[in-house]
Formats: C-alpha cells, sequence, structure tokens
C-alpha cells in the first residue's frame, strides 16, 4: 500500500508574484484571496465565510501552476502538490484513503494542497458501467473531503477540462477562476519581461511567435537564445583558431 505522504510533492520553488502573468480580473480575484487568508481570524469572528477553495480552469500552459507557488510565497504557506493520475489505482477504497491522507496532513499544516489534473479523478473509471458505482464512491469521499477543509489551509485544483468534472464537485469551490491563451498584446508584454535579462544584441535575435500558451512562448524563446548563443559562442571559437 503506497503512503499518502510518498503521493505528495513538496514543493519549495519561489516564484514572486510581480513573476506571474495573468488577466488583471484574475490577479484582482486572487489579491482579495490572498487578503482573506491574511485575516482570516478576523473575518471569522464576524462570521464571514474565507474562501479557500479555488478552481483553476483552462488553458494549458497559462499559468495554473505558477499561481499556486506565487500563492504559496506570498501566504508564507507550504505547497503540497498532488497529481491525482498518479493515485487513482485498481482499488477504489485504498484511493479514498490516500485521498483522506493527504487532505489530514494539508489541514494539520495548514498548508496549499494543489491538485493537478482534477479532471482525472472524475474521468479515470467513469467511462466503463462497472466502474460507475464505485467512482461515485471516490467521489463522494472527495466531497466530503472538501467540505470539511478548514478555513486555513487553501485548496487549489486544476484542470484542463472543466466540462467533464462531477457538478457537485464544481459547486464546492467558492472561487473559479478561468485561464484563456493569451493574445498578441498580453505575449508581447511577456516576451520583453523574459528578454529584458538578456543583452540587447542577443534578444534582438529573437523571432516572436503568437498563438502559444505562455509556457510555450517561454520554451520558444529560450531555445532561440540557445541557439543563437551557441551560433555566436562556435563562431567565437572558430574565428580563435583561425587567428
Amino acid at each position: 500500500m503506497i503512503h499518502p505522504n510518498d503521493l505528495l510533492i513538496v514543493d519549495k520553488s519561489q516564484v514572486a508574484w510581480e513573476d506571474l502573468v495573468i488577466s488583471p480580473e484574475n490577479e484582482k480575484q486572487l489579491e482579495q484571496l490572498i487578503k482573506e487568508q491574511r485575516f482570516v481570524d478576523a473575518l471569522q469572528e464576524y462570521g464571514l465565510p474565507v474562501n479557500h477553495k479555488i478552481l483553476l480552469h483552462g488553458s494549458s500552459g497559462c499559468g495554473k501552476t505558477m499561481t499556486a507557488k506565487a500563492l504559496a510565497k506570498q501566504l508564507s504557506k507550504p505547497l503540497y502538490i498532488l497529481n491525482l493520475s498518479t493515485i487513482v489505482n485498481a482499488r477504489i477504497g485504498e484511493t479514498s484513503q490516500n485521498l483522506k491522507g493527504i487532505f489530514d496532513r494539508a489541514a494539520r499544516d495548514k498548508a496549499i494542497l494543489f491538485l493537478d489534473e482534477f479532471d482525472q479523478i472524475g474521468k479515470a473509471r467513469g467511462s466503463e458501467d462497472k466502474d460507475v458505482g464505485e467512482m461515485r464512491r471516490l467521489v463522494n469521499t472527495l466531497i466530503q473531503l472538501i467540505d470539511y477543509l478548514p478555513e486555513k489551509t487553501l485548496l487549489i485544483c486544476a484542470t484542463n477540462h472543466i466540462d467533464v468534472l462531477d457538478k457537485a464537485l464544481v459547486r464546492r469551490f467558492q472561487l473559479r477562476i478561468r485561464y484563456e491563451m493569451p493574445d498578441s498584446k498580453a505575449l508581447d508584454i511577456y516576451y520583453d519581461k523574459l528578454l529584458a535579462t538578456f543583452p540587447a544584441d542577443l534578444a534582438q535575435t529573437t523571432i516572436r511567435n503568437y498563438g502559444l500558451s505562455y509556457a510555450e512562448a517561454k520554451d520558444d524563446i529560450y531555445t532561440q537564445l540557445k541557439a543563437n548563443l551557441l551560433a555566436r559562442l562556435v563562431k567565437e571559437e572558430e574565428s580563435a583558431i583561425i587567428m
């Protein structure tokens, strides 16, 4: 049997808030979330609910994981990352037990629990009739765990396919934030930020491609930079040999 702690990645990487590239609308919602988490005790004194269950959905590579990391830094909370596709196994009961152990640890540590590929919990066993009952029990377990999660523990779930999620699960999230593919203007701002740390003559050799996610754009521009830099170094090396 797998121990729940073995399914978690304790992520210690740091993402500064100013390095997070998201839409102004999403940033406004997340800044409100940060304020609520910082003043959770005061809100509870007034009997006001604290938003602490967030569903990030939309296009891949547009900042969902980076958002979780940036929130962890802003709130000085440990970040536990779980990919749900790694724990859904042949025994639904064991999967439910693992989930409970993971939620218990996150609650005990007042952590941020990030569940990536959240749609896996609804897709993995729902396609075959014999699994429908077992999958329903697993979803029920997850609903209960979400319902009883303390407000000082932040649950962030991410999916590229919100349409396949159980509607009862979706209703549990107080915030549902959509991440969309960036337009050309947003990508130009992102390219400017990426290239600002490199010498101007090297940055000017790159070609800006569009219709990409932020992650794709970063990979593309870094690949170009490396190719151009290596070509320059090889040329300098060859010139030195000739001389």
